[in-house]
């Protein structure tokens, strides 16, 4: 089994993905998780290739939000599209690193990813509030590399 298929259970994949439907709730915002073993290019450029791969920057707020994991690597990217960048301060996703990072560094995986997509939708809620009308325009699935 590699490492991939190890860091997470089904289960555990599935308390990913309502967390995810959660999150999604009252933003218009897109999220999604990816995890793969390992990158041969830094871990910021893989997010973005990884991004544009799922079509994550096709959406029609451009307020997509990856969260990449690199298993084996042990680091992860948090990327979120051009909308976002443009409506939120510097700094914005610093705090859902640090919850992510806090998680991590004790072997919780699933709650760090968890926690981060709560908090990644709470986040966003706050400049992409979810209007009546607005559709998930992206998968919940978690995707692997």
């Amino acid at each position: 089994m590699s490492q991939v298929e190890a860091f997470l259970t089904a289960n555990e994949e599935q308390q990913i993905v309502n967390a995810i439907l959660e999150a999604e709730k009252n933003t218009s915002g897109e999220i999604r998780v990816h995890i793969e073993a390992t990158t041969k290019i830094d871990h910021f450029s893989r997010a973005q290739q990884v991004f544009h791969f799922l079509k994550m920057d096709n959406t029609k707020d451009e307020n997509g939000v990856l969260l990449y994991v690199a298993v084996e690597d042990k680091k992860f990217v948090i990327y979120g599209d051009r909308g976002i960048d443009r409506a939120v301060p510097r700094g914005f996703w610093e705090s859902t690193k640090e919850i992510i990072a806090r998680h991590f560094k004790k072997g919780e995986f699933k709650d760090g990813i968890i926690a981060g997509v709560l908090n990644a939708g709470k986040e966003l809620e706050a400049h992409f509030p979810w209007h009546h009308g607005d559709q998930n325009e992206l998968s919940d699935a978690i995707s692997k590399g």
